[in-house]
C-alpha cells in the first residue's frame, strides 16, 4: 500500500508556471505507476499525465502536451508535475494517484489517491 501527499498548488497568472509534487510513503514506490488527474467544479475528474513504473515512460493528455512535464525521483519517492504556460482552463484541484500496473488513463484503475492541491490560474 502507498500513501500520497500533493503539494505546490497555488494562484498564478496566465502564462505562469507551477511545479506540483507528489510525495509517497512506502519502500516499493518504484513498483507503482503514478498519474496526475484534475477536477474542476462541476466536471468529471480527467487524466493529465502519467509516468509508468520500471520504464519511466511518460504520456500526457492532449490538452497539456508540450506545456506540462511529469517526472519521478525514486530515491525521493516523489513525482513532479512541472506546469508551464498555464491557462485559466487549467484551474482545478490536482490529484496524484498510484497503481501497480502499466499505462492507464482511467481514474477507476488507480486505487491510491492523494488529497489534492488547488491550482488557480487567473486571466
Amino acid at each position: 500500500q502507498v500513501q500520497l501527499v500533493e503539494s505546490g498548488g497555488g494562484l498564478v497568472q496566465a502564462g505562469g508556471s507551477l511545479r506540483l509534487s507528489c510525495a509517497a510513503s512506502g519502500r516499493t514506490f518504484s513498483s507503482y505507476s503514478i498519474g496526475w488527474f484534475r477536477q474542476a467544479p462541476g466536471t468529471e475528474r480527467e487524466f493529465v499525465a502519467a509516468v509508468i513504473r520500471w520504464s519511466g515512460t511518460t504520456y500526457y493528455a492532449d490538452s497539456v502536451k508540450g506545456r506540462f512535464t511529469i517526472s519521478r525521483d525514486n530515491a525521493k519517492n516523489t513525482v513532479y508535475l512541472q506546469m508551464n504556460s498555464l491557462k485559466p482552463e487549467d484551474t482545478a484541484v490536482y490529484y496524484c494517484a498510484a497503481r501497480q500496473g502499466g499505462r492507464s488513463e482511467s481514474s477507476a484503475f488507480y486505487p491510491y489517491w492523494g488529497q489534492g492541491t488547488q491550482v488557480t490560474v487567473s486571466s
